[in-house]
């Protein structure tokens, strides 16, 4: 398959995936459209060596989670007002309040309790994804399972 043919395959297979963790961590469309295209431009400008999809997909993850902690530094340097938040996104108001619960996480346990309860890795390969070993990532599971509680109730009970 040509270089297009696997660019087009990896954004039908992981564009949609890819734009959810970045609707989570940076909370603005705008922003989580171009995390993703700015990801898919540099798998398609590096060509990475990869070796099969698994590598190929946390590849990708790891490139758009880098791509989102760029926008987030670059946000606190240049503040902005905030634009939309994640009630479009939810089924019932059960589930907006958990996503709005989920914003107000620090970025740190977001994104691991993203891909471990949306995307359903498993800790190693998160581990892998952000480089941090697994045993801090069982640690940011916890506490943002504890700060994700927290804020629920505090906000929304």
């Amino acid at each position: 398959m040509s270089d297009n043919g696997n660019i087009i395959r990896a954004v039908e297979k992981y564009g949609d995936m890819l734009y959810r963790i970045c609707i989570v961590m940076l909370q603005n469309s705008s922003d989580a459209e171009d995390a993703v295209q700015e990801t898919f431009l540099s798998y398609f400008r590096s060509s990475p060596d990869i070796a099969d999809r698994e590598h190929e997909k946390a590849w990708l993850i790891k490139t758009v989670t880098n791509k989102c902690r760029d926008t987030l530094r670059y946000r606190k340097r240049h503040p902005a007002e905030s634009e939309d938040k994640l009630w479009f996104y939810t089924r019932d108001d059960e589930d907006s309040h958990i996503l709005e619960a989920l914003s107000m996480v620090p970025d740190k346990f977001r994104i691991v309790l993203t891909l471990h309860y949306v995307e359903e890795y498993k800790v190693n390969e998160i581990s892998e994804m952000i480089g941090k070993s697994p045993s801090a990532v069982k640690m940011r599971l916890q506490k943002g399972r504890k700060l994700l509680e927290n804020i629920y109730r505090k906000e929304f009970l």
